[in-house]
């Protein structure tokens, strides 16, 4: 399928590894200029030269002038952002007993804020040329609590609410809105919470991870790639018309339509 997407620009944080490098990787091989941006600027530049038309760019969500220069940057070497993919690392777990004021304000910085700022930076232009994607990875844990993500749930939950709004006052625009929420897909972030879960138990890492494929109707983990064909289907052009929506790509996981 022709996605329509050559000769857009993207731009897609947290793009030095996992989910983020996946879609990068995906919009780049469709014909999408892509801006990869992270804390480690080094890290995306590497990733960058490794994908047609791709550069890399200084992003910490977490710092308002990071944001502003980033999207400069991206619009300066590549043209206006016609696609932003919201996406990042997720705050430290913990459970809604440990929850502290403080860890909550860290989170909301690096789940909530960032985001609504990059929002704001790359909309008007979108809206003003009348076509446009926002795309935010988020966790199935706003559907499904998950016990030692509760500052990830809490403020990705937010996000949710914020973005659903804001679809809905677009849709007329050409710009859509939507989330997609990973399940257990094979990234160093889920290798590190296998890790974590094992050292709680006393168990071997295999056990943990054998429990958690038994818990998948889909019998496995999945795979970035799988992850980040979804993300480029909802940039598409054949995608249009889907907008306020999340699509959750976990094999099944939660139990829920």
């Amino acid at each position: 399928m022709d996605l329509g997407l050559t000769g857009r620009v993207a731009l897609v944080g947290g793009a030095s590894s996992g989910l983020g490098l996946g879609i990068a990787t995906a919009l780049a091989h469709e014909g999408v200029k892509v801006a990869l941006g992270a804390r480690r600027v080094e890290l995306v530049r590497e990733n960058a030269e490794r994908l047609p038309g791709a550069i890399g760019v200084s992003l910490d969500v977490r710092d308002p002038g990071s944001t502003s220069v980033a999207v400069a940057e991206t619009v300066e070497r590549l043209g206006p952002v016609d696609i932003l993919v919201l996406n990042g690392g997720g705050p430290p777990p913990a459970t809604a007993l440990d929850v502290t004021e403080e860890m909550a304000r860290d989170a909301a910085e690096l789940l909530l804020y960032g985001h609504l700022r990059l929002v704001r930076e790359c909309l008007p232009g979108m809206r003003e040329r009348g076509w446009g994607r926002v795309i935010a990875v988020s966790s199935t844990s706003i559907d499904q609590p998950i016990e030692v993500l509760a500052t990830s749930g809490m403020f990705r939950s937010a996000l949710a609410a914020y973005l659903k709004m804001l679809a809905d006052q677009l849709a007329t625009t050409g710009v859509t809105v939507n989330l997609l929420l990973p399940g257990r897909i094979s990234t160093a972030r889920v290798d590190g919470m296998d890790q974590l879960a094992a050292q709680a138990q006393d168990i071997a890492v295999e056990e943990v991870q054998f429990r958690s494929q038994r818990s998948i109707p889909a019998g496995r983990y999945g795979k970035v790639e799988e992850f980040a064909a979804a993300a480029a289907f909802l940039c598409s052009q054949s995608a249009a018309y889907v907008t306020g929506q999340r699509l959750r790509v976990d094999g099944g996981l939660v139990r829920g339509f």
